[in-house]
């Protein structure tokens, strides 16, 4: 008793407290929120300097004193879009034992042992269409990280036994593909969006096998010069005298001219297919999606609406029907990944028990084909658009975060203005212009269906949706 007293007394003098600092002391005014009004926000994009070293390499620079570290992301022109298809995996293996194997001058012991001795990181990564590494550290420690950075970048070792190391460890990973019902329905409609494209190729036992040391080696450094990187530096340093060390760093790395393989072009339509892939789960995984548009289609800013009205966040008309009203799943959304130099995709999904998949497939079907028969709602569109536009903000909460996503645009190669021009143009977005983009872009009846689940505890038979083509799950290969 005396703890709930004493609790109690608490609470009341924090109540009392707060009644204080807010001014609702007994017969105070107290200010109605609903009528109370605010100057309109600005906020100014943050800009970035940006120079060309000698060499040809692009540096993007946002200074910031805050605290004594500095952050730098290189952004190189490469990705396992321009890898063979008979060596599928190489880009990912290249982009990971870079950092793995060490340097010609340094053994991967004593790189990591350097690092973890400043207390600064070096990582390396190559994805589908850009190369990445990235350095952390204080900046009493810069002058040392940033020449291991740049060694890395221009001398990896690939030796023999990390190479074959990160080979074995990819190798397992492909035999363990089909463990996770999630990662199989994202993969195979991933493959049956982009057919016959990089971005729908995925690697396989065989294709890791026939990678060598040697492969690394040449992708590396056909792909690996000045004049195809770009750096995003933030954090505590002075730019005149970072860009005499990044001069001096990088003094004797040569441009060199680089000659892309052909990359072909999604295809414009795909086949609508119901695919199965049977696992003995007690739930249904279910994705559906189509092609999508990329980032200098006119209608982006309408999609960008339209999607968050149809599947973005728990006022969405999926959620509140599937989840809220139905309670035949905890997570369902869709979202268009736009492109950035491919078309993108559009996927809707959700996880729900065997017994319920017919009827929560056939509501997803009905809601995306609902937002293309009459206009969204003034309120859906008012709550879009504020949830859109005032959250912008957040993606210049930190240095890092603006520099990079400044290096991006140039790098992805975005229309002049983006970013300044961004929420204007979402405040443009009518109801007209969601009916019309959804009635463009949104057509279920020809998306392609993934189903990962026992068939034969479905509540009726996929045949429903089509013609139904059962996936081999055979992991690796």
């Amino acid at each position: 008793m005396k703890n709930i007293k004493r609790a109690l007394t608490g609470c009341g003098f924090f109540l009392s407290l707060v009644l204080v600092i807010s001014g609702c002391t007994t017969g105070a005014q107290v200010a109605n929120p609903r009528t109370m009004a605010f100057s309109p926000l600005k906020f100014e994009i943050p800009k970035t300097e940006r120079v060309q070293l000698k060499n040809g390499m692009i540096v993007h620079m946002l200074e910031d004193h805050e605290l004594p570290i500095v952050s730098i992301t290189a952004y190189i022109r490469t990705g396992s879009i321009y890898e063979p298809a008979d060596k599928a995996g190489l880009a990912g293996l290249t982009g990971a034992v870079m950092r793995s194997g060490g340097t010609r001058s340094r053994t991967p012991e004593k790189l990591d042992a350097e690092l973890e001795f400043m207390a600064s990181s070096i990582e390396s990564s190559i994805g589908a269409d850009v190369g990445n590494i990235s350095l952390s550290c204080l900046k009493k420690n810069l002058d040392t990280t940033l020449f291991l950075f740049a060694d890395l970048a221009m001398n990896p070792a690939f030796r023999e036994d990390r190479v074959a190391l990160a080979k074995n460890r990819t190798i397992e990973g492909l035999r363990r593909q089909n463990d996770n019902p999630k990662e199989v329905a994202d993969r195979e409609l991933q493959k049956a969006i982009y057919p016959n494209h990089p971005l729908g190729r995925i690697p396989t036992i065989e294709t890791v096998k026939s990678i060598s040391r040697d492969d690394l080696i040449k992708f590396h450094q056909r792909y690996y010069h000045p004049n195809t990187m770009m750096l995003a530096v933030a954090g505590d340093f002075d730019k005149k005298e970072l860009i005499e060390k990044l001069e001096k760093t990088f003094a004797g790395w040569e441009k060199l001219a680089v000659e892309y393989p052909p990359v072909p072009p999604v295809q414009k339509e795909i086949k609508p297919e119901v695919l199965l892939a049977r696992k003995d789960i007690g739930q249904s995984v279910i994705r559906m999606g189509d092609l999508g548009i990329d980032k200098n289609n006119p209608d982006l800013y309408a999609v960008r609406i339209m999607d968050y009205i149809l599947g973005g966040g728990f006022t969405s008309r999926l959620t509140q029907e599937i989840r809220s009203n139905q309670g035949l799943a905890y997570n369902v959304d869709s979202h268009f990944d736009i492109g950035r130099q491919f078309i993108g995709t559009f996927v809707a999904e959700t996880e729900t028990k065997s017994q319920s998949t017919i009827k929560a497939t056939n509501l997803m079907r009905d809601i995306i084909a609902g937002m293309t028969k009459a206009p969204v709602t003034d309120e859906e569109l008012k709550l879009a658009k504020d949830f859109m536009i005032n959250s912008f903000i957040f993606g210049f909460t930190r240095p890092d975060t603006i520099v990079n996503q400044r290096v991006r645009l140039e790098y992805f190669d975005y229309p002049a203005g983006y970013l300044e021009n961004y929420r204007d143009n979402l405040a443009k977005v009518t109801k007209e212009d969601v009916l019309r983009v959804a009635k463009k872009y949104l057509h279920p009846e020809r998306m392609v269906l993934v189903v990962v689940g026992d068939e034969k505890k479905l509540d009726g038979p996929l045949s429903a949706f089509g013609q139904v083509r059962e996936l081999k799950l055979e992991n690796g290969k």
